[in-house]
Parts: structure tokens; sequence; C-alpha cells
């Protein structure tokens, strides 16, 4: 599994990212797009996962995304499987290299839920937590294709 995220997840995340970056409050503006998605995602996935599992997803898309991206490889995912880093190294960077790590870390987070859960789980749960948003697209843009 050396890249779950297709060109099609990338666009797809890059649209989720917008999204929750158009819909955070204002207090939300210190912590990135990536961070509040990966968070949303947290509590339905430890359901599903637990603790463990869910910390265990989140560094391996965070292991995947760094070999495209290489300053995500000093993101750390902590116990609780939040992000450890990810701000003190967005401070450092400029807007384009930070919104394409947030899009490849993300891509690849849905890339391993479509492998693990598959398609359609994947587009349940995205859909539970951002009621909202309307992800029709995923179905016309995304199609799952077996290796």
């Amino acid at each position: 599994m050396s890249n779950a995220a297709t060109p099609k997840l990338k666009g797809f995340a890059r649209r989720l990212l917008v999204y929750e970056a158009a819909s955070g409050t204002p207090a939300d503006a210190k912590d990135s797009a990536a961070f509040r998605v990966c968070e949303k995602l947290r509590r339905p996935l430890v359901r599903l996962v637990g603790v463990d599992g869910f910390r265990s997803l989140l560094s391996r898309a965070v292991a995947l995304a760094c070999r495209e991206i290489p300053w995500l490889c000093a993101v750390q995912t902590k116990a609780d499987g939040s992000f450890e880093g990810l701000e003190e190294l967005e401070a450092k960077l400029d807007s384009r290299a930070i919104t394409e790590g947030e899009v490849v870390l993300v891509g690849q987070l849905l890339g391993l839920l479509v492998i693990f859960i598959g398609p359609a789980l994947t587009l349940r749960l995205l859909h539970e937590t951002w009621p909202k948003w309307t992800i029709s697209n995923w179905e016309k843009d995304y199609r799952y294709e077996e290796k």
C-alpha cells in the first residue's frame, strides 16, 4: 500500500478542505483545515475502530503523505489521535505548501478509509460528519479501482 490517495481522492480532499475552511468559525482560524477534518472524523472513527485503531490509521496516513510532502514527516500522532507539531510547521511554511500538504494528508486518510471500510461506508461517514456539505461529487468523481 504505497499510496492510498488517487488523484481523484486528492481532488475530493481539496474540496472537503475548502468547505471546512469556509465553514470554520473565527475561533477555528488558528487550527488548520486538515486538523479540523481529522478532528471531526475522530469521534465516528473511534466508535468504529477504537482510539488505537484511529491513531494507527492517522499515523499511516501521515507516513504515506510524508513520502510526497517531506515536511509532514515531522508531524506526530499523539496517543489520543490528535496531531503534534502541525501548527508549528505550518507557521514556517507558505500557504501553497500548507495547502498541498493538507490535501495530500486528508487524501491519504480518505484513501485508507476506502481501502478498509469501502467507498459506501466512507461516503456515509463523510455525510454524517458534514451533513450540509453536498457530496454528490463522490459518485461522479470517484470510482474505486481495484488493483
